[in-house]
């Protein structure tokens, strides 16, 4: 396990990697407002001790990458976009299995679409179709406390109260558990260990949700060419598992592995060997 801090473009983006570099490329793509540490060390080291090459990285305005202004981000939809291409190129890789969770899974499918020859295969995690359909897609919403809290959200804390902020950052993922409950002291564990790391949690909270969404409107899903993999939790509460299913239903050949119990989430411990199982055999 090394940290490194890719510097291009005026920007700095961290990332760590697992594993022997000589073995297949696996990219983990975060999630909005999430720092790679949400892909947990020990599930890294699992799927490094499969035999993969395991890259997690911060994004922008999270952990110890490049930070901006809380609610100015100094960088476009797009420059989230490229970013995993940019730490691909710093280690040579040419192509990889891309591995996206919720707003990393949106990125993957865009990287898919539009740099297909920078994919080996394809996972998307706890996510939604990101592009228009040529049919009208009656997808669920997400459920009333999670709706909850884009229009209720909660007095943001004293930035400069570390535990306040540390038990703010533990509150946010509260709406987002599914039926195997919330796991209170791996959320604290991990609320601190990204709130330490982070430049701006400010930034970190906010900045991902302002940028401005640039899709291609004739981009459709049928267009990716990436064997695909779908996890997806079936207690769901952002994007109820018909998302999972629609992704699956709409990418040729994609199978849908379903995480029972899960919400809106990494796969949680209990699941990691139905989830790095169906992982592996996907990257073979």
């Amino acid at each position: 396990m090394t940290e490194q801090t890719l510097s291009a473009d005026g920007i700095e983006l961290c990332f760590e990697t697992f594993g022997d570099p000589v073995d297949a490329t696996v990219l983990l793509i975060a999630g909005g407002a999430q720092s790679m540490v949400w892909w947990e060390d020990e599930f890294c080291d699992r799927l490094a001790k499969a035999g993969r090459h395991v890259i997690r990285y911060d994004h922008r305005d999270t952990g110890r990458s490049s930070s901006s202004q809380p609610g100015r981000p100094s960088y476009t939809s797009r420059d989230l976009l490229t970013d995993p291409l940019r730490i691909l190129d710093a280690v040579g890789v040419e192509r990889a299995h891309l591995v996206g969770l919720s707003m990393g899974g949106g990125i993957a499918q865009r990287i898919a679409l539009e740099y297909p020859s920078r994919v080996r295969t394809l996972c998307l995690a706890s996510t939604s179709p990101v592009v228009p359909a040529d049919h009208a897609r009656e997808l669920p919403p997400p459920s009333q406390q999670v709706m909850a809290t884009f229009t209720e959200s909660e007095p943001e804390p004293d930035w400069n109260d570390r535990d306040a902020v540390v038990a703010y950052r533990v509150d946010a993922e509260r709406p987002y558990a599914g039926s195997l409950g919330f796991d209170e002291a791996r959320y604290q564990q991990l609320a601190a260990r990204e709130v330490d790391r982070t430049r701006d949690m400010a930034c970190s909270i906010t900045n991902h949700f302002v940028l401005d969404d640039d899709t291609p409107a004739d981009a459709r899903l049928e267009q990716i060419t990436a064997p695909t993999l779908v996890l997806h939790g079936t207690t769901d509460p952002m994007f109820p598992i018909e998302h999972g299913q629609a992704l699956a239903a709409e990418i040729a050949g994609a199978r849908l592995v379903p995480l029972p119990g899960a919400g809106h989430q990494q796969p949680p411990p209990e699941l990691w060997d139905l989830a790095i199982a169906a992982i592996v055999e996907h990257t073979k």
